[in-house]
C-alpha cells in the first residue's frame, strides 16, 4: 500500500503536495482501499475560457501527484450539459438572434452554431476544450449529466430529494432574504463556468431570475425538482402537485401552456436544481476533492449551502474545496464566457506550448490569482521559463519551483512532447516576423545564430517555433509587423554627421567576425562603446545607455524605416550581410 508523504515534507515542496496529503487522508478515511476520487464541473454553454481551465487543472494536479505516489485515482469531469441554455453568448461565429428562441432548453437540445460539424449547442463547445484537455496531458473521466439524467441514473436520488423537499427547503431558508423573498441568494452561484455565464442573475436580485438556482416556491410547496416541457423542451415550467407515494407529479410550462402528469419514479426529462444537483453528485460519486470560484465562498453559495444539504439530506460529506481566484488576459478583468471573445485554453495553445500553460497553472496557489499573456509580455514569460530550464539542469534551482516545472513538463504518465531545441521565444518570433513564415529563410537564420552549432531542420526548434509564428499572425496588429527596407533611406544617410556615418562604419566593418546572434549582441552594443573612447566590454553608464539608444534608433531607422523593431542582432541575422551592407550605406 502507497504511503502518505509527510507533512514536514510537503510543506517544503509546493501546494499540490500539500492537498496531495490531506486528499489521501481524507479519503483512506472515508473509503478506504478504494479509488480517490477528485472532481471537476464544465458547462458548454459557450466558449470555455482560460478561467475556467483552473477549474480542471486544480484537481488535476492534484490527482496527478497522488497518482505518482502509486494510488488509484479517478478525476470527474461533469459536462453540465444539461443545463438550461440562458442567454446567446456574444462573439460566436454562426449564431445570431434567432438562438434567442432556445432558451429554457437542455444545452444538448440547442442547435450548434451554423457551419459547425457537431450535432449540437453542448457539443460543438465540449470540443474544443476535449482537445484542449488532451494536449495538456489532463487525464479524466468525462460524464454528461444529459445522459447521467435521460438514463435515470440518479432516479433514487431525485425521488430521495423530493421527499425530503422540506428539508431543503429549510437549508434555502437559512440565506433568503426578506427583501427577495425566494430562493435566491446574492452569491449562490455554481463555481463554474455554468454559474459565470450568469451573472445577469446577481443583477436581477429581488426580480425573481436568481430563484433558478433553488427552485421554487409556489403555491403547491417548494420543489427541488424542474421537468423539462414535453411541448417546447424549455424549464419554464411550475410543478403544481406532487405525491410521495405514487410519484405522480403535475407541472405546466409558463412558455407554451402545456400540462402534463407523468410518474417521477419513470420519468427522466428534468433536473435537480443546481444547489440540490451539485451536492447530491458530491454523495452519489463520493468526491473528496472540488474546487471552486473564490468569489463563491460567501453565505448562501452554493458550495456553503451545499455543505449543509450533502450533510443533512444526502447523508454525504462535502470535499475539501479549495476556492481558487481568477484567470486574467494581459490586463483584463475576470473573465466571463457570457461576453465574447475571452481566450480559451484552445487559443493559448496556439501561441504556448502545452508545459508552459500548465506551468502557469502550477506555480501559483490556488487562491493566487494571475495573468496569461497573449502581448508582447508572452517574451518575457518564456525567458522565465527557459531561465528555469537551466536552474533544472544545473541544481540551483528551489524546491518548490523543481515541483512547478517537474507538474509542467509531463504527468505520471510521462512526459508531455516538448522543443528539441528551445531557442528563445522572443529570438524565434522576431524570426517569424521578419520572414513572414518562409521555411528556407527562417533555416537560414536560425542555423547562423550559433556558428559552433548550426541548426539543420526546422523540427529541432518544432513546437516552439510553431507557437511563436501563430503568436506573430494572431496577435501582434499588422501596422506592428516587421517590414525590411526594399533599398537604401539615402536622405537620412545623406543628413548623418561624421559621429554617424563613423558609427556605421564600425559596425560594418565588424559584420563578418562578429556574425552570429552572440556576436552581433557584443558588436551593436560595443559600438557606442567605442565611440565613446571605451573597451567594447566597458560596463555601461547612464550616458552611454543613452548613446546606444540613439545608434538603435538609428539602425532601425535604416533597416525597417521605424525608431523601434526586433532586437538588433536578430533583425541583422534576418536581414543577411549582403543586404545589410546596402540599408547601411556601404
Amino acid at each position: 500500500m502507497p504511503t502518505v508523504a509527510s507533512s514536514q515534507s510537503s510543506t517544503e515542496t509546493d501546494w499540490v503536495s500539500r492537498f496531495a496529503d490531506d486528499v489521501i487522508a481524507e479519503s483512506e478515511r472515508r473509503a478506504p482501499g478504494k479509488p480517490v476520487v477528485v472532481a471537476s464541473g464544465l458547462s458548454p454553454s459557450g466558449p470555455i475560457h482560460l478561467g475556467n481551465l483552473r477549474e480542471v487543472m486544480t484537481p488535476h494536479l492534484v490527482a496527478d501527484e497522488i497518482r505518482r505516489r502509486g494510488y488509484t485515482v479517478r478525476h470527474l469531469i461533469s459536462w453540465d450539459d444539461y443545463d438550461r441554455y440562458r442567454k446567446v453568448p456574444n462573439g460566436v461565429e454562426g449564431v445570431d438572434d434567432s438562438w434567442q428562441a432556445h432558451i429554457g432548453k437542455p444545452l444538448t437540445s440547442v442547435p450548434a452554431p451554423a457551419g459547425s460539424a457537431y450535432p449540437n449547442w453542448a457539443e460543438h463547445f465540449k470540443a474544443a476544450m476535449t482537445q484542449a484537455l488532451d494536449e495538456l496531458g489532463v487525464e479524466y473521466d468525462g460524464i454528461s449529466q444529459t445522459e447521467q439524467y435521460l438514463a435515470g441514473t440518479y432516479r433514487e436520488q431525485v425521488l430521495h430529494a423530493m421527499r425530503h423537499r422540506a428539508d431543503i427547503d429549510a437549508v434555502l431558508d437559512r440565506y433568503r432574504t426578506k427583501k427577495d423573498g425566494a430562493a435566491g441568494a446574492k452569491g449562490g452561484k455554481k463555481p463554474q463556468q455554468k454559474k459565470a455565464d450568469e451573472a445577469e442573475l446577481e443583477a436581477a436580485e429581488g426580480s425573481g431570475a436568481a430563484d433558478e438556482d433553488d427552485g421554487s416556491s409556489g403555491s403547491a410547496g417548494y420543489f427541488p425538482y424542474k421537468p423539462y416541457c414535453g411541448n417546447c423542451e424549455k424549464d419554464l415550467t411550475v410543478v403544481t402537485s406532487y405525491d410521495d407515494d405514487t410519484t405522480e407529479l403535475n407541472y405546466t410550462c409558463s412558455a407554451c401552456g402545456f400540462a402534463e402528469t407523468v410518474r417521477l419514479n419513470e420519468f427522466n426529462r428534468g433536473k435537480l436544481v443546481w444547489k440540490v444537483d451539485w451536492p447530491m453528485r458530491w454523495a452519489y460519486e463520493g468526491v473528496i476533492f472540488e474546487p471552486s470560484g473564490v468569489d463563491h465562498s460567501s453565505p448562501g453559495s452554493s458550495f456553503v449551502v451545499g455543505g449543509q444539504i450533502v450533510r443533512e439530506v444526502f447523508d454525504g460529506v462535502q470535499p475539501i474545496g479549495p476556492m481558487y481566484a481568477f484567470v486574467g488576459i494581459s490586463g483584463m478583468a475576470k473573465m466571463s464566457s457570457s461576453k465574447g471573445g475571452v481566450p480559451t485554453p484552445a487559443d493559448a495553445l496556439k501561441i504556448m506550448e502545452a508545459p508552459l500553460l500548465r506551468w502557469l497553472y502550477a506555480r501559483r496557489r490556488p487562491n493566487q490569482s494571475f495573468k496569461i499573456a497573449f502581448d508582447q509580455e508572452i517574451q518575457r514569460l518564456y525567458d522565465e521559463w527557459d531561465s528555469l530550464a537551466r536552474k533544472v539542469a544545473d541544481g540551483t534551482v528551489l524546491p518548490a519551483d523543481a515541483a512547478a516545472w517537474s507538474r509542467a513538463i509531463g504527468t505520471a504518465a510521462g512526459e508531455l512532447p516538448n522543443t528539441p531545441r528551445p531557442l528563445p521565444y522572443r529570438t524565434l518570433a522576431s524570426v517569424a516576423d521578419i520572414t513572414a513564415g518562409a521555411e528556407d529563410q527562417t533555416l537560414r537564420i536560425l542555423s547562423e545564430l550559433d556558428p559552433s552549432s548550426p541548426l539543420t531542420s526546422l523540427d529541432e526548434v518544432r513546437p516552439r517555433l510553431d507557437r511563436a509564428e501563430n503568436w506573430i499572425t494572431t496577435q501582434v496588429p499588422a501596422e506592428a509587423r516587421t517590414i525590411v527596407r526594399d533599398e537604401a533611406d539615402k536622405e537620412l544617410l545623406g543628413s548623418l554627421d561624421e559621429q554617424g556615418r563613423e558609427s556605421l562604419r564600425l559596425l560594418l566593418e565588424g559584420l563578418d567576425t562578429h556574425w552570429s546572434l552572440d556576436g552581433l549582441t557584443t558588436l551593436v552594443y560595443g559600438v557606442p562603446k567605442v565611440m565613446e573612447g571605451l573597451a567594447p566590454d566597458a560596463k555601461p553608464t547612464p550616458e552611454l545607455k543613452t548613446a546606444q539608444r540613439s545608434f538603435f534608433a538609428l539602425l532601425y531607422r535604416l533597416l525597417v524605416g521605424r525608431d523601434t523593431g526586433p532586437r538588433l542582432p536578430t533583425l541583422l541575422l534576418a536581414v543577411g550581410a549582403d543586404r545589410v551592407r546596402t540599408l547601411l550605406g556601404a
